[in-house]
C-alpha cells in the first residue's frame, strides 16, 4: 500500500482490551522513498500531537541522519493506570491489572496489523518507547519479549512502581521496586539497547533523603541493574539528564531527537 494513501490516524478494535485503540502514523523522510527498516511503537501517543512530533521527524538533522522509520503513536485508554505497568505484577495499589492484556494487544493485534498494512517483513527492527508510566510499560514489554525488539526508550520513567508502599515498615527499595526486580532476575539479551531521560525538575520527592529526587534515583539505580546484568554503560545505554527538565511533554519533545539519533542513526 502506498504511504500517501495511509490515513494519519487509525483505530483497531482490541479483543484483549475490549475497546477501540487509536493510533497515529508518523514517517521519517526516507520512509517515503525507500523500504521501511525500523518500526517504533510509542506509548501515550496522544502526547505526540502536543509535541508536534511530525516536526521533530522533519528537522534537518533527522532527515539526514535517521534510517527509514515508521513511528506509531498509540493513544492511551481511559484505564491507563491498569493497562500500563508491569504485566502480571500489580503494584501495591493493585494497579496494572490489564498490563498483560495490553502486552498481548501490542504483540498479537497491533504489530501484526501494522506489518500487514505496510507489508513489513518479519526482519523489520522493532523498538518501543514511552513517557512516564508509558515508559515503564514499554520497558516491561521489551524486557519480557526481547526477541521482538532492538531498542527501548523511557522518558521520565515511573520506576517508583513498587509492590510495597514506601510507608510500610518492611519497604526496602532494593527489593520492592518492580522493574528493578524484573531486570535483576532476568537474563542478558546482548542485542538490546536502552535510552533513558530524566529531568532534575521531574518531581521534588526524595524518600531516602540523599539529595537526589526519586525519579533520577530510580532511573540511575535501574541503569546500575542493567550494568550488573552485563550491559555496557557507554555502548548499550544512553542516559540523558536535563537540568531544567520537567515531567511534561515539552521536556520529552526536547529529548526525543537524542533518542532518535541513538536508536535509528545511520552512522
Amino acid at each position: 500500500m502506498e504511504i500517501e494513501n495511509i490515513p494519519e490516524t487509525c483505530s483497531l478494535h482490541s479483543i484483549f482490551l475490549e475497546r477501540e485503540v487509536i493510533f497515529d502514523f508518523y514517517f521519517s523522510s526516507d520512509a517515503k522513498s525507500s523500504a521501511i527498516t525500523d518500526l517504533l511503537l510509542i506509548n501515550d501517543g496522544q502526547d505526540l500531537i502536543t509535541m508536534n512530533f511530525q516536526k521533530i521527524l522533519k528537522e534537518p538533522n533527522a532527515e539526514k541522519e535517521i534510517r527509514s522509520l515508521l513511528c506509531v503513536g498509540i493513544h492511551c485508554g481511559a484505564d491507563r493506570k491498569n493497562e500500563y505497568g508491569t504485566a502480571g505484577i500489580l503494584n501495591y495499589k493493585a494497579q496494572g491489572a490489564k498490563a498483560e492484556l495490553y502486552t498481548r494487544f501490542v504483540l498479537e493485534e497491533l504489530t501484526p496489523f501494522i506489518q500487514k498494512q505496510f507489508s513489513l517483513p518479519d526482519s523489520v527492527k522493532k523498538s518501543f518507547c514511552g513517557f512516564s508510566l508509558g515508559g515503564l510499560s514499554a520497558l516491561d514489554i521489551v524486557w519480557n519479549h526481547p526477541n521482538e525488539f532492538s531498542n527501548v526508550g523511557v522518558f521520565s520513567g515511573s520506576f517508583w512502581w513498587r509492590s510495597v508502599s514506601q510507608d510500610a515498615p518492611d519497604f526496602v527499595e532494593e527489593e520492592h521496586r518492580i522493574m528493578h526486580h524484573e531486570i535483576r532476575n532476568g537474563n542478558y539479551y546482548p542485542w538490546l539497547k536502552f535510552f533513558f531521560e530524566a529531568g532534575e525538575l521531574d518531581e521534588s520527592a526524595d524518600r531516602n533523603q540523599n539529595g537526589i529526587i526519586d525519579s533520577i534515583d530510580d532511573t540511575i539505580s535501574l541503569i546500575d541493574e542493567l550494568v550488573k546484568k552485563g550491559y555496557d554503560r557507554k555502548k548499550d545505554i544512553y542516559y540523558l539528564q536535563l537540568e531544567d527538565g520537567k515531567h511534561d511533554v515539552t521536556t520529552w519533545g526536547r529529548a526525543f531527537p537524542a533518542f532518535l539519533e541513538w536508536c535509528f542513526g545511520k552512522k
